[in-house]
């Protein structure tokens, strides 16, 4: 994904963010990370939320496929070729939100305490981020996540390319749970489940239930789902 890859975590799982100003659909960088940063990795990191919100803003007004990259560069006021320089393709315009989330997973499991399964680990994350309202876990009621969230699933090469970042959170996650077909699998269920919870409690708010509704049910989804996992998963996790 080159430099887009780079940039650094964005943050874990999360938002209160909304869809101009911070991440739609992850928590933002940790005070301290932000703070280790120097002048030029802000100013990057800077540079990548700027375009995006000027892309994004543009896409929702007028359709992605309406929109060319040239009319994203002038409208960001910057050139075709820098825009190319931070974003590898159109899609990640939109996308590159998702890249901090990619060894989320793994990171998790990595960080679970002694004696944690990484079932459990992963389950107790997404159960803070639907407490928390995270963007990334579907239960989120603000017009604007609905309407990234809208552009996202609604945009059939955002799909596609989404479909890759998930691809790599599965591998950083096999990674983190040992290597080998047993963790590739393991991991292959957690991400589908992961994203399949998200985008049923996603899909109801956007039909129009009330969140606190889809709230409660999105728990009790969860709850039972990682359950599931852990029953049937391989003693790696």
């Amino acid at each position: 994904m080159g430099e887009t890859g780079a940039r650094g975590a964005a943050g874990a799982t999360g938002v209160t963010r909304a869809v101009s100003g911070a991440s739609a659909v992850g928590a933002p960088r940790e005070a301290g990370a932000v703070g280790g940063m120097g002048l030029r990795e802000r100013k990057k990191m800077r540079m990548y939320q700027d375009v995006s919100n000027v892309a994004i803003a543009l896409f929702l007004q007028k359709g992605f496929e309406r929109v060319s990259v040239a009319e994203v560069a002038a409208a960001a006021q910057i050139s075709k070729p820098t825009l190319f320089r931070y974003f590898s393709s159109k899609e990640d315009l939109v996308l590159h939100r998702f890249a901090d989330h990619e060894d989320e997973a793994a990171r998790v499991v990595a960080a679970r305490a002694s004696g944690e399964s990484a079932v459990d680990a992963l389950r107790r994350q997404f159960l803070a981020g639907i407490e928390r309202s995270d963007p990334i876990t579907g239960v989120n009621g603000d017009p604007r996540i609905l309407a990234f969230h809208r552009l996202l699933y609604g945009t059939p090469s955002l799909v596609a390319r989404l479909y890759e970042y998930l691809e790599r959170s599965e591998d950083a996650l096999a990674e983190a749970l040992g290597g080998g077909l047993d963790a590739r699998l393991a991991a292959g269920q957690i991400i589908a489940v992961q994203r399949i919870l998200a985008q049923e409690n996603w899909r109801r708010i956007a039909d129009g239930e009330p969140v606190a509704e889809v709230r409660r049910d999105a728990v009790v989804a969860a709850e039972g789902a990682f359950a599931r996992l852990e029953a049937g998963l391989p003693r790696c996790v």
